[in-house]
């Protein structure tokens, strides 16, 4: 093994050295950085870069708000049936208050209409259950609007790019180089894929979201219905 590590390092000449050390320059200098395609993507960019804030904000803002509207503590069903067939209206209220969850607030309202007939309880209930779904469904036509508009906006842009690659072809004078016809094209693809780039991971983010939703209107609608047969059961 050293004869022929030996073998190849005698093999490399200055001039073998040196070309290589060139080849490695030229590579550098032919790579392109993010920030240089971004910039390469002309003024498509821009609203493209604010989409991708507005989207990043409105994931975060609304996981953070559904996983906290997920979180029933544990034992608060139970608490609250103990509480209700016990007579103990208002403790079950201030449970309801100190929760402060969309089902807390629905149990709280339906608790205000105590002593009233049952379908009025119930209205108040599904009222209060419409409500909650607003809150939690805030934001979400936006996130779904740039899941959308994203990858409109970059073709947009392709589009506005290949137009000016072929009016600088147009103007050119004489043969028309290969170097102008590609930085014209290349430019102008960045904004698709800046697009898609956006577009993909919103729409995955919204359909996320979603699905975390549903899955609190259901745990909504069952403890609705827990606390309506709960209330037939006792005479209040």
């Amino acid at each position: 093994m050293t004869p022929f590590l030996l073998q190849i390092t005698t093999e490399l000449t200055p001039d073998s050295t040196t070309a290589l050390a060139e080849g490695a320059k030229a590579t550098s200098e032919n790579t392109v950085s993010l920030i240089d395609l971004a910039l390469a993507g002309g003024w498509a960019m821009i609203p493209l870069l604010l989409l991708s804030l507005a989207a990043v904000y409105i994931f975060v803002e609304r996981y953070l708000t559904l996983k906290k509207a997920s979180q029933n503590p544990a034992g608060f069903n139970d608490r609250i049936k103990s509480m209700v067939l016990s007579g103990d209206v208002n403790g079950a209220k201030m449970l309801c208050a100190q929760t402060n969850t969309p089902i807390s607030r629905m149990i709280g309202k339906g608790l205000t209409r105590i002593g009233h007939p049952l379908k009025n309880i119930e209205t108040s209930i599904e009222n209060q259950g419409k409500i909650e779904i607003s809150r939690l469904e805030r934001y979400l036509s936006g996130l779904a609007t740039i899941a959308g508009a994203a990858p409109m906006l970059g073709f947009l842009g392709t589009v506005t790019g290949m137009i000016e690659a072929f009016i600088a072809i147009a103007q050119a004078e004489g043969t028309v180089s290969p170097k102008l016809l590609s930085s014209g094209i290349y430019q102008a693809m960045v904004t698709t894929a800046a697009g898609l780039i956006i577009g993909l991971p919103a729409y995955v983010a919204y359909n996320y979201l979603v699905s975390k939703i549903d899955n609190i209107v259901h745990a909504m609608e069952y403890t609705s219905i827990e606390f309506l047969d709960l209330l037939q059961e006792p005479q209040l």
